[in-house]
Formats: structure tokens, sequence, C-alpha cells
């Protein structure tokens, strides 16, 4: 690893995740004991398997330190196996590593053209990375990611990560970009888009539904988050006017078009230029 190169952020990093990474790797080499963590306790079960527990409390101790909010915001207070994952793909934060998301669709990422395949993303610092060891798709572990590297321009790359409970104390790790054991990534920002059906909820949604409610395809007070039939039904309305296929469902081309003619149109809106003046 050594010969490795560390592969630069696709954005710049934030301060709270440039914190987070401090405070966890203050935590290295802490180990459980007999079975009880310190995790574990300030979540509420001292006996619990406390990876999730320990990047909860660690966004905490920012929280705390530097005055941020960003338990429950940016990251997920959880406990138990999907939550922490659930959490990030109702805020628009998550990225599968391939595949489809459990309950909504396939994704892609922002424009691109081609649905999202493994090592398609590079995680990037303060990323979250969510495992499972058997082949499912519930979450079986979590890791915060510290940075990345490579063995070669375009060769194997490598995800760094600090992770409780390995198997029993705080310690660095590392997983191959590729490894079948990720599921996945709960990211720092918005990075991808995930096809949409009948009873999706979160923040997609919302975004979704504003969209179609501009263009006039949506009632206002039906924006709510949640995709209901009142969704699937201005979404028919939509892919009929635009000559896409009929089917309800908020897909890569219906999507891609909607936003590209949402943002020509709110550019052109003169409603929402305010005059200044200068005198």
């Amino acid at each position: 690893m050594a010969d490795d190169r560390r592969i630069d952020p696709a954005w710049p990093v934030p301060d709270y995740v440039e914190h987070l990474l401090e405070v966890a790797t203050e935590e290295i080499g802490y180990t459980e004991d007999h079975g009880r963590s310190k995790y574990g306790a300030w979540a509420g079960d001292p006996a619990a398997q406390w990876c999730a527990e320990f990047l909860c409390w660690c966004v905490d101790q920012v929280d705390q330190r530097w005055g941020t909010s960003l338990l429950r915001n940016v990251y997920p207070f959880y406990t138990s196996s999907n939550t922490g994952r659930n959490f990030f793909v109702r805020n628009g934060r998550y990225v599968v590593r391939k595949g489809k998301v459990d309950g909504w669709g396939y994704q892609w990422l922002k424009g691109q053209d081609t649905f999202i395949k493994s090592g398609d993303y590079v995680p990037q610092p303060g990323d979250w990375v969510f495992f499972n060891w058997g082949g499912g798709t519930d979450t079986e572990h979590v890791a915060l990611v510290e940075y990345c590297t490579e063995d070669r321009p375009g060769g194997t790359v490598t995800v760094h990560v600090i992770e409780g409970n390995n198997p029993s104390a705080v310690a660095r790790n590392t997983y191959e970009l590729n490894s079948p054991s990720i599921l996945g990534y709960g990211t720092v920002r918005e990075v991808a888009d995930t096809t949409m059906v009948f009873g999706n909820q979160g923040e997609k949604v919302r975004q979704l539904q504003e969209r179609l409610a501009y263009l006039g395809f949506l009632r206002a007070d039906l924006v709510t988050g949640r995709f209901t039939d009142s969704t699937t039904e201005a979404l028919r309305a939509y892919q009929e006017a635009r000559g896409l296929r009929v089917i309800g469902v908020a897909n890569r081309e219906t999507q891609q078009l909607l936003e590209e003619e949402y943002n020509r149109t709110y550019q052109n809106d003169p409603n929402i230029w305010s005059v200044v003046d200068d005198d």
C-alpha cells in the first residue's frame, strides 16, 4: 500500500467532515470491555454490536465540540440494521454499489446516461459505507470513509475507513472498491438520482413533485414528499405530454427531461427576478 496514490476528493471536503475524521481518529485503539462499549452505552445498550453507535457517537461529539447540528440532519442516529441506510435514501444521499436500491429502483450518477455499476462511484471523505457479508441486502456493518487510493492510474481502488466493532475495537481498515460485501454509500453530497415508484418517501420525491407542480402537472398542496396516486397521475400526464412512455414511474428518461425543462423554465421565469433600485 505504500506505493498507492491517494485519490483527491472530487469535491471540497467540508469542515464538519474534517472534524468528524479528527474525532474518529482519536478513538482508534479503543477496545470494548467484555462485550460492552461506551458507544453502545451512549446509544442505550452497552452490549450492542456497536459499529453504527460508534459513528453516531462521533457525529454527536462534533456537534458538542463545534456547535454543529449534524446528528439526525446530515447523518443518522440509529442502532438497527437498515435505519441508517434508509435515512440516506430518504434524504437523496445514497449511492448503491450496483443494482437497485431496495424498494426504489436503479440509480444513475448525476449527468450520466447509464445506470450505476460497481466501481462507478469513488466514495468521498465523510461518506458512510454499508456492508453485508453474506450476499444479502440488509446492512450488517457500517464504516466511515477516510480516503481512497489507487495502485496505478485506472487501477485497483482501495477504500480506507475507520470503523467500530472490528471485531471488538475501533480500527482502520481497507476494502476494495468493488468488494461484493459493499452494498453502497451514505454520501456527504447528493451525487446520484434514483428511479422512484409508488410508495417511496423522502427528499427525492419532494424534488420530483416540486418540478411537476412548477410545470403545472401537480397541485402545490400535493407536494408532500410521499409518492401517492396523485404523483403517479401527474407523472403519467407529463409523460404523455412529452412523448415519453406513459408508465407513472419516475424513470431515468422522465427525471432527466423533467429536470432539464424545470431548470430552463425556472431560469427564464421573470417572476423569480426582483428589481433592485440602485438609488
